[in-house]
C-alpha cells in the first residue's frame, strides 16, 4: 500500500471521457434526430429500449470478456476508445446514408457497446487501484473519479448548445472535440491498466449469490431511475413547460457543476459520518429540492435554476458514494471486479431505456409535440408529473431500500 495517490488525475480525466458518452447522449441525441431528421419520439424510444434489452445479454458478457482480456487490458481499452469516438462522430457529424432511425440505432450500438466495455474495465481497474491507496482508498478514488465524471458531463451536456452560437454544425464540433478528449484520456491512463491476480471462484455467480451485492445493485437501479427520467425529459421541460428555449445550457451547467463541486464534500462527509447516513440525508434532500419542479410553469426559470443547483448538489452524493460502496464490496467477494461491474453497467443504463420507452410514447399519445406553442394543457401537466413527480416517488423507494440495508459488511 502506498501513501501517495499516484495518477489519480488520470482517472478523473478518463472518467470525464466516459461520462461524456453516457448521460449527455440521452439528453441530446433523441432531440437532435427529432429536430434534424424528423424521427418520431416513439421510434427513438423503441430504439433506445431495444439497445438496453441488448445490454441485458451484452453487459455481463462484456464483463466476462474484460476478465479474459485482463492481461491485455491496455490494448483492449485503446481499441474500445477508438470505436466509441468513431461511433460518436457517425452519430452527430455524418449525414445518415440510410434511414435516420437505422443510422441512429447503428451508431448508438457502437457508442454504447464501447462505453459499456470501457466502463467495466475502468471501474474494475479502480478496485485494484484503491487497494494500493492509504486510508479508505475506494472513497479517495471515487472523489477524483466522480468529480472528473461530473465535470465531463458539464462539458458534454452544454457544449453542443454553446457551440451553436459559433458553428453551423455544433454537433459535428462536439463529435470532433470528443475524439480529442478520447486521445488525451487514453494517453493519461497509459500504464495504469495492470492486471491483478486471478482469484479462484470469482465471477458473475459470486456477485449474484452475495446478498449485499444484490441489494446494492437494486439500490443503484432505483436510485439511477430518477436521474434517467429527468434527463430524458429535461430539454422538453425547459423548452415547452418553462418556455425558456436557449437557457438549457445554463441550467445543465448549473446542475452538473453543483454536482461536481459537491462530490468531494460528500466523500469527506462519508468518511466522517458513515456512507449510509450521508447517502440517506442526500436522498431526502434530493426529494425536497426536486419536488418543487412540479409547481413550475412558464417563466419560472429563476426558481428552476435554484432547483438545478440544489438537486445537482445532492446527485454528487449518489454518483460518488454508491459506486465506492459497491467497489469496496467487490474487493471483498470478487477482487477482479470486471464481471461485477458488468452488472453495475447494465443497471446504470437500463433505467435510461426504461424512462425513454415508457414516457416519450405516453407524451406523444397525449398530444405533446416538441417545440410547439400549442400543446394541450393535459400534455403539459403530464410532462411536469413525469419530469418531477415520478423521480421523487422512485427516490422514496431507493431510500426505503437503503434504510433497510446492513452496510457493515462493506
Amino acid at each position: 500500500m502506498t501513501t501517495t495517490p499516484q495518477r489519480l488525475p488520470a482517472y478523473a480525466l478518463y472518467a470525464a471521457l466516459l461520462s461524456a458518452a453516457g448521460l449527455p447522449i440521452y439528453i441530446h441525441a433523441p432531440k437532435f434526430y427529432v429536430d434534424e431528421y424528423g424521427v418520431s419520439l416513439t421510434s427513438l424510444a423503441l430504439v433506445l429500449f431495444g439497445l438496453r434489452l441488448f445490454d441485458v445479454v451484452q453487459d455481463p458478457l462484456l464483463g466476462r470478456l474484460s476478465e479474459i482480456l485482463r492481461t491485455r487490458r491496455g490494448t483492449a481499452v485503446l481499441l474500445g476508445s477508438a470505436v466509441m469516438a468513431l461511433g460518436m462522430f457517425g452519430l452527430f457529424a455524418v449525414t445518415p446514408p440510410v434511414a435516420p432511425v437505422l443510422w441512429f440505432a447503428f451508431m448508438l450500438t457502437l457508442v454504447f457497446s464501447a462505453f459499456s466495455f470501457l466502463t467495466i474495465n475502468f471501474y474494475a481497474q479502480g478496485v485494484l487501484k484503491a487497494d494500493q491507496l492509504s486510508g479508505d482508498g475506494h472513497l479517495r478514488l471515487a472523489r477524483w473519479r466522480e468529480t472528473g465524471a461530473l465535470l465531463g458531463v458539464c462539458v458534454a451536456a452544454t457544449a453542443p448548445v454553446m457551440l451553436g452560437n459559433a458553428m453551423d454544425r455544433p454537433f459535428a464540433g462536439f463529435a470532433v472535440g470528443f475524439a480529442v478528449l478520447a486521445l488525451c484520456a487514453v494517453i493519461a491512463m497509459r500504464g495504469e491498466w495492470r492486471a491483478g491476480s486471478v482469484v479462484p471462484g470469482s465471477g458473475l455467480g459470486v456477485v449474484l449469490n452475495d446478498p449485499l451485492a444484490r441489494r446494492l445493485l437494486l439500490i443503484a437501479l432505483m436510485n439511477a431511475a430518477p436521474v434517467a427520467v429527468s434527463s430524458t425529459l429535461f430539454l422538453y421541460f425547459v423548452e415547452t413547460r418553462l418556455q425558456a428555449p436557449g437557457m438549457e445550457d445554463a441550467f445543465l451547467l448549473m446542475f452538473f457543476l453543483s454536482a461536481a463541486f459537491s462530490a468531494p464534500l460528500w466523500g469527506v462527509a462519508a468518511e466522517r459520518f458513515g456512507v449510509k447516513r450521508v447517502l440517506l440525508a442526500a436522498m431526502v434532500l434530493a426529494i425536497v429540492a426536486f419536488g418543487g419542479a412540479l409547481m413550475l410553469g412558464p417563466g419560472d426559470w429563476v426558481l428552476f435554476a435554484l432547483i438545478c443547483a440544489a438537486s445537482g448538489a445532492t446527485m454528487g452524493a449518489d454518483l460518488t458514494l454508491l459506486p465506492a460502496v459497491f467497489a469496496r464490496r467487490m474487493s471483498v467477494i470478487s477482487p477482479s471486479a470486471a464481471e461485477g461491474f458488468g452488472l453495475w453497467s447494465f443497471v446504470s443504463k437500463f433505467t435510461l431505456a426504461f424512462a425513454a420507452v415508457l414516457l416519450l410514447p405516453a407524451l406523444e399519445r397525449a398530444g405533446f409535440q416538441s417545440g410547439a406553442n400549442n400543446n394541450p394543457e393535459s400534455a403539459l401537466t403530464m410532462l411536469s408529473f413525469f419530469y418531477a413527480g415520478i423521480p421523487c416517488v422512485l427516490k422514496l423507494v431507493a431510500i426505503g431500500l437503503l434504510a433497510s440495508t446492513n452496510m457493515k459488511e462493506t
